[in-house]
């Protein structure tokens, strides 16, 4: 049994059809919830899995909103391109993580990237999407820590 849990979110998502894929992934890749900071967008239908049946979604108004109510003793990791950014092949995942983005036509402020115990980056040759940069970071989560694969299943088979 995997020990922990992970959420991920993202700041200011510009886009529904970025929820749809990011939280589906989530679903998918075994993160206990899902989360939005601040709220640009209208929920649809590309959410084809319907996560919010199947994990909390939450949302806070603001940056400081969300990191008055992470979990206690959770450990805030920053995507992000950045000076202080660490390549996500080195990452050694928390035990207990959120992972926050920054919105699709921004980055994340500063101020937040200094409250992040690490901030990850992917590198590659262009800018990712960030329903796909939060997709390989849980991926990447998931083969670095294992997973209960028949708890997995098992919410597949129930969707």
């Amino acid at each position: 049994m995997v020990r922990g849990y992970c959420g991920i979110g993202v700041l200011n998502m510009k886009t529904e059809v970025n929820y749809g894929t990011l939280f589906r992934s989530a679903l998918a890749f075994g993160a206990d919830f899902v989360f939005l900071i601040g709220r640009r967008f209208q929920k649809q239908c590309s959410d084809t899995s319907r996560s919010y049946r199947h994990i909390p979604v939450f949302e806070y108004l603001n940056c400081e909103d969300f990191l008055e109510h992470i979990p206690y003793d959770c450990m805030v990791v920053g995507v992000e391109i950045c000076e202080r950014a660490i390549d996500l092949k080195i990452v050694s995942h928390p035990e207990r993580a959120v992972y926050v983005l920054g919105p699709e036509d921004g980055s994340l402020p500063p101020s937040l990237i200094e409250k992040c115990h690490c901030v990850a980056k992917i590198n590659t040759r262009i800018c990712l999407n960030v329903a796909v940069a939060g997709s390989i970071i849980l991926y990447d989560r998931f083969t670095k820590l294992g997973t209960n694969k028949e708890e997995l299943r098992e919410q597949v088979e129930w969707l």
